[in-house]
């Protein structure tokens, strides 16, 4: 049992923690764990107008486990701004890959485990972010499909998530993003506490043993029916928002806004020790 009050979001994923406050965040020593534990039970929480500096998220998120420095640089920031804004973030043209269902951190051995993101500026139109639990999606499969999903291997690639992003991509711009190496996962991901969860979304580059239009069928209809509308949270972003998510059991992504906008958006991540196995 944890010592904080929450609120459903949807039947399928999602809570609202109701009685925490920055204060509580910095001096109640058990709230991290109970943070961890809603996490692993319902995917996503989320903590309306919260209002925090980039400090005391930081200072929360290291309760919750190691905080990843911004492009695995051991010097590096702990903030990444997620921000279709250059001046802000000069990776501000590979984000618009957040528009599409994804997983973070697939081209990796080991995932990360969770994200924190809070709202500095929000977008006065769109820019809304969705949720979807990847475990309900294995849970919902029939045996048969249970059984041909766990013998499943699937390539995931940079590349692959860019092109769809930006379809008419310059010959340059794909041999750059080719350059960071592709990883196999199952597609079925058996994590240590016995769930199953799927993993799929905008990595996936070809299924192996599959031609390309088979494989891409077989993970496009699986991904129709892990994001029925009746089985996602729709967030609407209030400046001040901080919303945590399992990156394990969670696909998201965020709705469309305009690129002009000044949505602004504080992410930081926590790494995690699970592979996809």
């Amino acid at each position: 049992m944890t010592n904080v009050t929450t609120k459903p979001l949807s039947d399928s994923i999602g809570v609202e923690v109701l009685d925490v406050d920055r204060d509580r965040l910095l001096d109640d020593d058990a709230l991290a764990d109970d943070c961890l534990e809603l996490l692993d039970q319902y995917g996503v929480l989320v903590f309306r107008e919260l209002h925090l500096d980039d400090d005391t998220q930081v200072a929360f998120s290291r309760r919750l486990g190691t905080v990843e420095k911004v492009g695995r640089r051991d010097d590096g920031a702990e903030i990444f701004r997620v921000t279709l804004d250059p001046a802000k973030n000069p990776a501000a043209d590979y984000l618009k890959g957040t528009f599409d269902w994804h997983i973070d951190g697939m081209t990796d051995d080991i995932p990360i485990m969770a994200t924190v993101l809070s709202a500095h500026q929000v977008a006065a139109s769109g820019g809304d972010t969705e949720f979807a639990s990847k475990y309900a999606a294995s849970d919902s499969l029939s045996d048969d499909e249970k059984e041909r999903a766990l013998e499943t291997r699937v390539v995931h690639s940079f590349l692959a998530a860019q092109k769809l992003s930006h379809p008419n991509a310059s010959e340059a711009d794909i041999e750059m993003w080719s350059k960071r190496p592709p990883k196999t996962h199952p597609l079925v991901w058996r994590h240590q506490n016995g769930r199953k969860s799927l993993v799929l979304g905008a990595t996936t580059d070809h299924v192996e043993g599959m031609s390309e239009t088979e494989g891409r069928a077989y993970l496009a209809d699986l991904l129709e029916r892990s994001t029925l509308p009746e089985s996602v949270y729709r967030h609407e972003w209030a400046v001040g928002d901080l919303v945590i998510w399992d990156i394990r059991g969670v696909l998201h992504r965020a709705t469309r806004y305009d690129p002009s906008s000044a949505r602004d958006m504080h992410r930081t991540t926590i790494a995690g020790n699970e592979a996809v196995q």
